[in-house]
């Protein structure tokens, strides 16, 4: 890693994780207004910190990391308990079949959806997890157990009722 952020590493560093943090930040917010100012957020603190890192992974779990403490402080703020969000019209997937897939996880409470964005979406192990979210492991598994079963059940639920 670069002592210095140059423009290309900052421009590396966007295509690299731009669109990971916009899918977290949407996860939590279920916005996509206020993912983009999220997103925008961390990379100023990516920038204005200039944080260097050993591996590449551990750049990566300290953004994703940067992007939730964002997204809680938005969760928090006076701003948003004042105006109520605008739900976004659609889901921003490419694949019609994940598009259900996707909304029905939205549907969940936030502690289920940031969980099975990482298990499924980021390929982090429980561990990995529980250390992202500053969670013991074990509740990280429960939370991934109720999160799939909440999800088959409203699949199952909903192809039967069509």
């Amino acid at each position: 890693m670069p002592n210095e952020y140059s423009d290309e590493y900052l421009t590396q560093l966007v295509q690299r994780y731009a669109d990971m943090i916009m899918r977290i930040a949407f996860t939590y917010l279920k916005n996509n207004a206020d993912a983009q100012d999220v997103c925008q957020e961390v990379f100023i603190k990516v920038v204005k910190l200039q944080k260097t890192f050993e591996l590449a992974e551990h750049e990566k779990a300290w953004i994703i990391r940067v992007t939730i403490n964002a997204c809680k402080d938005m969760l928090r703020s006076p701003w948003k308990r004042f105006f109520s969000p605008i739900r976004d019209a659609s889901i921003p997937i490419q694949h019609s079949d994940n598009r259900e897939v996707v909304a029905r996880v939205l549907e969940l409470d936030q502690k289920y959806r940031i969980v099975i964005y990482l298990y499924y979406f980021e390929d982090y192990s429980t561990a990995e997890i529980a250390h992202l979210l500053n969670r013991n492991e074990s509740t990280v598994r429960t939370q991934l157990k109720r999160a799939r079963e909440m999800l088959k059940g409203s699949m199952i639920g909903g192809f039967a009722n069509e």
